[in-house]
């Protein structure tokens, strides 16, 4: 069995019900974490519907939390989540805007030292949102 995220009639991506429960509590979390909704609706009748510019101000304000830590626990714990919800963005055709990210500590929030570098997280998050677009049915 299979669930729905869908923006009206199109659905973006048709994961497993256990995939589908999981990815609803990460962004459930993530709401309260950011204190931010999310755009996501219940599940009902396998179907979830996402408000699409409510969705665009939680992507964006998850990209700026992600681009503020710099804790490798934290990325651990959160790089799959993140690079799932651009993956959805892009084929929501939600304009992610991101955050510009200043050097040194000014602006971060959970660091780690040595510091994680921003360039090579960058690059780890879009390799890992492209092959997790291959692997998100629709």
């Amino acid at each position: 069995m299979s669930q729905y995220f869908d923006i009206g009639d199109e659905t973006l991506w048709n994961p497993s019900n256990g995939a589908a429960r999981l990815f609803l509590r990460y962004v459930r979390l993530y709401e309260e974490e950011l204190g931010v909704p999310s755009g996501f609706g219940p599940m009902e009748n396998d179907e979830c519907e996402i408000d699409p510019a409510v969705f665009g101000a939680y992507v964006d304000a998850l990209l700026e939390l992600h681009d503020r830590t710099r804790h490798g626990i934290i990325d651990a714990l959160s790089e799959g989540f993140v690079a799932t919800v651009l993956v959805l963005a892009e084929r929501a055709g939600v304009d992610v805007r991101r955050p510009v990210v200043a050097d040194g500590l000014e602006g971060l929030r959970d660091v780690q030292v040595p510091l994680i570098d921003a360039g090579e997280r960058a690059v780890r998050l879009r390799e890992r949102a492209d092959v997790l677009q291959r692997r998100m049915p629709r």
